[in-house]
């Protein structure tokens, strides 16, 4: 940066002069800026002065000048920073990072952040490197953003082409672990149809004890954050659970998960049934911030997308099932329903046939009353004895053996044993 808006050198400056006047330039632009901006001496990198929205970004409680940035921010150095600065000093070429990728803090404080930032070398009248300004603009939420729209529209194509609701829940709990600014666990609890239970849906990093306990929990009042959260049909927000009654009767299997928040969020159908719970866990007790709400609010409402999704495919299948059964049922009625017609029609031409024969025989009675053989056998004729003598309605009859004339008598309306000795009876009757 060569000129400052501002910046008014005039021949008559003292030395260096205008370097303190460049200085009171930066300080009063960048002052209120939302902008970083801290200004480095010396190859140690000094911080020399620096804006509020620095301090805020690396931390209030770190906010002091006189000190090596190394010193100030150790977790620079193993990110290649200080060389750069190094780098910078030495060679005196300014440096520029686009969307450049920052862990600042370290253990449990520290939190991912993305920046677009300059490394200015400082120059004394002769042109000599003296520091180094830093001016940065903090991107973290545009990429955070653009990292969800991407998340997002990888679930909602999941959702579109039907992927099991498994793989769904499992993907969306894993995206907003890895975009969540800080460490937090995700679970689905997906709801009974009568809504009085909630089931495991999806936790892939809380423990397969943690799942294995709260998988059929009861939806009520003080019933955990989740059970808590489904009775009421609004987000339970528990910051400390080794405090709050809510927990009282998980809290020993909290500490066991190693989990001390837990904030959870009704999914709910578009009619405003329960379709299950949503839940961010925490290893710390902790509040939410505006950035953990959001995304609490964007995937409850995928997961109740997918959900809902699935209940639809569901009852389509089951419909589909049902539809198929009774299909399989007409056609086995059909089919039954054909076979006896099939059978009925054999009857009646059996029936017609035996009919038939008897009208044959009869037509012999005159000449012989009793024949040898039976007269019932067709065209092939029957050389078993004839035992038994049948009659019709019509007054035709014939004789026959017991198997023909039970043959005749299921088959043709009206005949019946005319026998005028009982033998033939006896003959019949112990076939």
């Amino acid at each position: 940066m060569t000129a400052v808006p501002g910046q008014r050198p005039t021949s008559a400056d003292p030395a260096g002069a205008g370097q303190e006047a460049s200085g009171e330039d930066l300080r009063a632009l960048f002052g209120q800026s939302i902008a970083v901006y801290a200004s480095l001496a010396g190859p140690a990198h000094l911080v020399e002065t620096a804006n509020p929205a620095f301090f805020a970004t690396i931390g209030e409680e770190r906010a002091r000048t006189g000190v090596a940035i190394a010193e100030l921010m150790p977790e620079l150095a193993e990110q290649g920073f200080i060389a750069l600065l190094d780098q910078v000093y030495r060679t005196g070429e300014p440096y520029t990072g686009r969307d450049v990728r920052i862990v600042l803090g370290t253990g449990p404080q520290a939190r991912e952040t993305f920046f677009d930032f300059t490394y200015e070398p400082r120059r004394d009248t002769d042109g000599n490197v003296t520091g180094i300004r830093v001016i940065g603009v903090e991107t973290t939420q545009v990429k955070h953003a653009q990292r969800l729209m991407t998340e997002h529209r990888a679930l909602l194509e999941q959702i579109a082409r039907q992927a099991p609701l498994a793989e769904v829940l499992d993907g969306m709990a894993r995206c907003i672990e890895n975009l969540a600014p800080q460490e937090v666990l995700v679970s689905v609890l997906l709801a009974d149809p009568d809504g009085l239970h909630l089931r495991h849906g999806a936790a892939p990093s809380l423990p397969d004890f943690y799942n294995q306990a709260i998988d059929g929990i009861a939806t009520g009042e003080g019933v955990g954050s989740c059970g808590t959260a489904a009775h009421r049909r609004e987000p339970v927000i528990v910051s400390d659970i080794t405090t709050d009654p809510f927990w009282t009767d998980f809290r020993q299997l909290a500490d066991q998960a190693g989990l001390a928040a837990c904030w959870s969020t009704p999914i709910l159908a578009r009619d405003g049934g329960l379709l299950g719970t949503f839940a961010m866990y925490h290893r710390a007790p902790r509040v939410p911030q505006d950035s953990d709400l959001a995304l609490t609010r964007v995937f409850a409402d995928t997961a109740a997308l997918a959900i809902e999704r699935h209940h639809i495919e569901q009852a389509k299948a089951a419909a589909e099932a049902r539809a198929k059964s009774a299909h399989d049922e007409l056609a086995k009625a059909v089919r039954a329903e054909r076979k006896l017609r099939a059978e009925a029609e054999q009857r009646a031409a059996a029936s017609a046939e035996l009919a038939a024969r008897m009208r044959a025989a009869a037509a012999t009675q005159a000449a012989k009353p009793h024949p040898e053989h039976c007269q019932l056998g067709g065209a092939p004729g029957c050389t078993a004895p004839a035992e038994i003598k049948i009659a019709d309605s019509w007054g035709d009859s014939a004789w026959g053996c017991p198997t023909h004339v039970e043959e005749a008598i299921l088959n043709v309306r009206s005949v019946f044993i005319a026998s005028e000795e009982l033998g033939g009876l006896s003959a019949y009757l112990n076939r």
